[in-house]
């Protein structure tokens, strides 16, 4: 009697998922996964360009951090309009290519001896521009591809390889910048977009063009924003993304300065720290759905706001050389790494996807563009007020300031009753 082979249970899992059935899906979260390795990349290869490179100060720091989300206060509100009449695949895939053609200027400028700190900030706004408009068209695209009721499986999905590109990618980038210099890392990131454009465009998902609408653009915007106004949970989750951005923007204006010049760490060491934070990202994933079924979105949120509030209280406590070893303040420096990239995951993921469950189709656009908005509006205030206070104070004090609005911003997020009462 011929024995019957048993299918490993990896390979019925992955024929029993409904997600991974699914080739357009397939494409594009092997889209995701090469942009979020190059962004992690890029994430610790731009601000070392400027650090290292151009010798920045704390406040070049804070005006670079203010150029990367300025797009969000001026282009938001009209790209949300534009996505919502739009078809969503050639904004995303043109967001792509405009993408890949800034980074690779840089290493282009750097060859020719033309890079300055002004050039960091034309390339910073550019990348910040293609995520208002491609970002938001990635999201209203995957809503539409696979639908609401799928998009907590696939954000978790997405951050499982998230958590191994965290992983790999830092550590990567810091060797490579360290034997190479940064501008070569944001080259591979560069090559990375253009991999993922040949991806998308084999994408076969419906994609219709919405419409046409007779409403003047204005009046669309002001719908959006109204819509968002009237909506209590809406309303809170806008001014506490918007706070929480603030506060991340600044944090992230000072670190990569505060982890060279202060407590000494080269390339390679600040990238093997980053490595940790990938840990903190599988460890998100893990965690989300838990944390989400038995608290709640919003409990998720909290969560991973407290995890944010430490990682910002402890680390400009971290001494030069932790008893009176750099390699010890290294150490608590990736742990915070850990803390800081588990928590933005926590925070993130479930805010995203709650927004979006309680917006009608006609308004996704609008509504994250919108949210974008608001909450990006004050972020570039972040990484100014960070880059001040590091330049006419010290960096450790513009990190404490950071921390102590965590605290406060926590509290009161905590105490709200449109956030306590969401399920």
């Amino acid at each position: 009697m011929a024995t019957r082979i048993q299918e490993p249970p990896i390979l019925n899992a992955l024929r029993n998922d409904e997600l991974l059935r699914n080739g357009d899906f397939r494409r594009y979260w092997s889209s995701a996964i090469l942009n979020g390795f190059g962004s992690y990349i890029s994430g610790l290869a731009l601000p070392l360009c400027a650090v290292l490179l151009l010798k920045a100060s704390p406040a070049q720091m804070g005006m670079m951090g203010a150029a990367a989300a300025l797009p969000f206060a001026l282009l938001a509100l009209p790209a949300g309009v534009f996505l919502d009449r739009s078809r969503k695949l050639p904004i995303l895939l043109t967001s792509k290519a405009i993408q890949a053609t800034s980074l690779a200027s840089i290493p282009l400028a750097w060859w020719l001896g033309l890079l300055t700190v002004e050039w960091m900030y034309a390339a910073s706004f550019i990348t910040g521009a293609c995520a208002v408009v491609g970002g938001g068209a990635e999201q209203v695209f995957l809503t539409n591809m696979i639908g609401r009721d799928k998009l907590t499986d696939a954000q978790s999905k997405f951050t499982a390889t998230d958590s191994i590109a965290r992983l790999v990618a830092p550590g990567f980038a810091g060797l490579l910048i360290q034997w190479l210099t940064a501008p070569y890392a944001v080259l591979l990131n560069a090559i990375g977009f253009l991999v993922s454009i040949g991806l998308l465009r084999k994408l076969k998902a419906n994609d219709p063009k919405p419409p046409p609408s007779n409403k003047h653009p204005l009046r669309d915007i002001q719908d959006g924003i109204l819509f968002i106004w009237r909506h209590p949970l809406l309303r809170k989750l806008a001014w506490a993304a918007g706070c929480w951005h603030m506060l991340f923007y600044g944090f992230v204006a000072l670190h990569v300065i505060f982890a060279t010049r202060e407590l000494g760490m080269s390339a390679g060491m600040l990238g093997a720290a980053q490595m940790v934070g990938g840990i903190g990202v599988l460890a998100s994933s893990l965690l989300l759905k838990p944390l989400t079924r038995r608290y709640g979105a919003t409990g998720a949120m909290l969560a991973g706001m407290g995890l944010c509030t430490v990682a910002y209280i402890v680390t400009p406590l971290i001494p030069a050389n932790l008893f009176g070893y750099p390699l010890a303040s290294a150490a608590v420096c990736a742990a915070m790494s850990f803390f800081l990239d588990c928590g933005v995951i926590l925070f993130l993921l479930p805010y995203t996807t709650l927004r979006q469950q309680v917006t009608p189709d006609a308004y996704l656009g609008r509504m994250m563009s919108t949210m974008r908005f608001l909450t990006g509006a004050i972020a570039p205030l972040g990484a100014l007020a960070g880059g001040y206070l590091g330049e006419h104070f010290s960096i450790r004090t513009g990190l404490a300031c950071v921390a102590a609005g965590a605290i406060v911003l926590m509290l009161v997020l905590a105490l709200s009753p449109p956030v306590r009462q969401k399920s």
